[in-house]
């Protein structure tokens, strides 16, 4: 989606309060956003198998972790029901 000139035009005076404020931080902003261009540049020119399988590698420890953490948020719900039964059941029988 493009920027109206309305938006433009107000990014550029942005841009050029920042510059005329903090040079330094103005450079180290320019730094970061030419690094981050050529890692994505490399990144889609490297698009491998291997790269893939990391990702897939990551992906697959993910699912375990939340499968996992599910697992152990039901049991203790579980857990929980079970014992406020467990009480209402004593709590209801006669003395």
């Amino acid at each position: 989606m493009a920027w109206s000139q309305d938006e433009e035009r107000m990014l550029l005076q942005i841009e050029r309060h920042l510059i005329d404020e903090d040079p330094r931080l103005a450079a180290r902003l320019e730094s970061f956003n030419e690094r981050v261009q050529r890692k994505e540049g490399a990144g889609r020119r490297r698009g491998t198998k291997k790269g893939r399988d990391r990702s897939s590698r990551r992906l697959r420890r993910s699912t375990v972790i939340i499968m996992f953490s599910w697992l152990l948020i039901a049991t203790l719900i579980a857990t929980l029901l079970v014992m406020v039964l467990r009480h209402e059941a004593a709590a209801a029988l006669p003395l």
